[in-house]
């Protein structure tokens, strides 16, 4: 129950949590966004929201904005890295695995990596999904490790200065705080378009090679 109300009323979620236990709150937002990052299993997390949430809350709670942001962008480095050895060393093996989800996501990341190359690993960092499941593509492809750190870095710090600072900024004006829930979900829907076009493009070319 408490990690749907994470989902659903974040801002709410973690202003609570501030009040209860500062130190837990670091830790639980250090986890999510080590999780979504590192492994292909939960990319249903709220990364993009939960770092807009922890600039809003940063802004009216004790919650150190300039301790939290440095302390995420490592979660969301460390996380890629993690991800890309698990692709390095385990990746065949999964792959050989009958999950046809694992299968469509390896299938269309794989698409994605070698449209974009190596900048691909720093733009997945703002689509979801995408950011789960780049780092595991990129390891089982074995891109150069050295490329590899480099832009997950450069992904890590723009993701989550972007997002946390955009929070942070508005987070103490009264409409924003009056009107999160309306602002939270826009948010998610803006993150989620290009996958939402990628699928009804999908969908439509399907229907017109069948007519």
């Amino acid at each position: 129950m408490e990690f749907l109300d994470l989902l659903i009323h974040t801002d709410d979620y973690l202003t609570r949590q501030v009040e209860a236990n500062l130190r837990m709150t670091y830790l639980i937002v250090f986890l999510i966004i080590f999780s979504e990052s590192a492994l292909i299993t939960c990319p249903f997390l709220p990364g993009d929201g939960l770092l807009f949430s922890v600039g809003v809350v940063a802004a009216s709670t004790e919650l150190n904005f300039y301790f939290m942001t440095p302390m995420l962008i490592i979660a969301a480095f460390t996380g890629f890295i993690v991800n890309y050895r698990i692709g390095v060393w385990f990746g065949t093996l999964l792959l050989k695995k009958d999950i046809p989800i694992l299968q469509r996501y390896y299938r269309k990341t794989h698409a994605f990596l070698e449209k974009y190359g190596v900048q691909s690993v720093l733009i997945s960092r703002f689509f979801p999904i995408l950011r789960t499941y780049l780092p595991f593509v990129a390891g089982v492809v074995r891109m150069d490790h050295g490329v590899f750190i480099k832009y997950s870095l450069l992904g890590a710090i723009l993701w989550v200065v972007s997002f946390s600072t955009a929070g942070y900024l508005v987070g103490e004006i009264p409409w924003v705080r009056d009107n999160y829930g309306f602002i939270f979900l826009g948010l998610i829907l803006l993150t989620l378009l290009p996958i939402i076009y990628a699928l009804f493009r999908s969908i439509w070319k399907k229907n017109r090679a069948m007519t």
